[in-house]
């Protein structure tokens, strides 16, 4: 690497900086101080290296983004993200404008406010967050400094201590789905038709993996691999794994022919080859005359995969045809439950609980079912003679 020294235009043989310690820096010489004595030289504000000024004045293209870095940014924040924050966005400028405010800068009176008027309406303390948490982010998307929300941040606390002790406002989640409910759900699908056949499959394969829904609907042929041992599904991205390093989850036969993942992932394989299907979704949507999405005459609407609100459909329907109470409220969410709420009450140690469900060691998610479990082991007052 050739290093061209020339003297700065203090006199010092390009040690200006080194000499005067105590003064502040000139622009544009960051650079030149983190970089190694003997790989560049400054000259006056510049850092020539290999006969290339890489360190001066700016120019206007520095401040300008590629078309293709702009498609790579705006796609980075998750789908669900990115829409949730669009129609929070949509809300928040609506308001502003009726309100006579100005959207940015916000200033904290204003985020204050808005947290009120959401409280207003009775939103959830969740998604009232997510819209202090979508301004901010439009704040540094457009170059602002970050708005102060302390005020906002108190008054959202206050409505969530109120809002916890509101009767109405109690959130109902999705029932688990233990290995026992996922019994019966398998038993009331019926498996003699493409559809009943692709349904056992999701039900036992989203309880085995215990998966989120868009990481169920995103399984692909390609992703399924059969050692001796039983099933390996490769995961490209999870909501843990944005940077899509991707996951690779086994799973073992089970000890039911029902409820085995590996036999009704292979039963279903089966169904996709003898319709020509090899390669794609795995999941896929089947019109009312039984033919599976991608194969000729295929009459349904949308893509080739299923999606997160079919497969929602899948399990309440099952929950329905098994005459399970309330069942209404069950969902695909509940496979993900009810398979960790299963392996704790197992006294699987919890850690490798997370670790095949894709969650972080210290979710409090995870913790939460295992803790679910824990209350009723060995309770104390089971002791005491009632």
């Amino acid at each position: 690497m050739a290093i061209r020294t020339t003297p700065s235009l203090d006199g010092n043989g390009g040690a200006g900086a080194d000499a005067f310690p105590d003064e502040p820096s000139p622009p544009g010489t960051a650079l030149a101080r983190r970089a190694p004595a003997d790989s560049a030289a400054r000259m006056g504000d510049a850092v020539v290296l290999d006969g290339v000024t890489v360190v001066g004045d700016r120019r206007p293209a520095d401040e300008q983004v590629t078309e293709e870095a702009a498609r790579l940014i705006a796609a980075a924040p998750a789908a669900n993200t990115t829409r949730a924050y669009a129609r929070v966005w949509a809300d928040y400028l609506s308001w502003c404008t009726a309100t006579g405010r100005t959207p940015l800068p916000a200033t904290a009176a204003t985020l204050a406010s808005f947290v009120a008027e959401l409280a207003g309406r009775g939103l959830a303390p969740a998604t009232i967050d997510q819209a202090l948490a979508c301004v901010s982010s439009a704040h540094g998307k457009a170059g602002l400094a970050r708005p102060h929300t302390t005020a906002a941040r108190d008054a959202l606390r206050a409505y969530r201590r109120a809002w916890s002790t509101t009767g109405g406002n109690t959130v109902r989640k999705a029932p688990p789905i233990t290995i026992d409910i996922l019994r019966s759900l398998v038993e009331h699908t019926p498996d003699g038709t493409p559809t009943g056949i692709r349904d056992r499959a999701a039900l036992v394969l989203g309880f085995a993996l215990m998966g989120r829904r868009s990481e169920i609907a995103a399984i692909d042929c390609d992703h399924l691999t059969f050692p001796r041992q039983g099933l390996e599904v490769f995961i490209p991205m999870s909501k843990t794994d944005q940077d899509a390093a991707g996951q690779t989850i086994a799973i073992p036969y089970g000890s039911h022919l029902s409820t085995c993942p590996v036999r009704s992932v292979q039963t279903w394989l089966a169904v996709l080859r003898e319709h020509g299907i090899t390669t794609g979704a795995l999941l896929r949507p089947i019109d009312r005359f039984g033919r599976i999405g991608g194969t000729p005459g295929w009459a349904g609407r949308g893509g080739l995969r299923l999606s997160g609100v079919t497969l929602n459909t899948i399990v309440k329907d099952a929950a329905l045809r098994a005459g399970l109470a309330d069942a209404e409220r069950y969902s695909a969410h509940g496979l993900r439950a009810g398979g960790a709420t299963t392996l704790a009450d197992a006294n699987v140690p919890t850690g490798k609980i997370a670790e095949q469900g894709r969650w972080k060691p210290t979710s409090p998610t995870v913790h939460g079912y295992v803790r679910a479990v824990d209350r009723w082991k060995d309770n104390p007052m089971g002791r005491a003679g009632l």
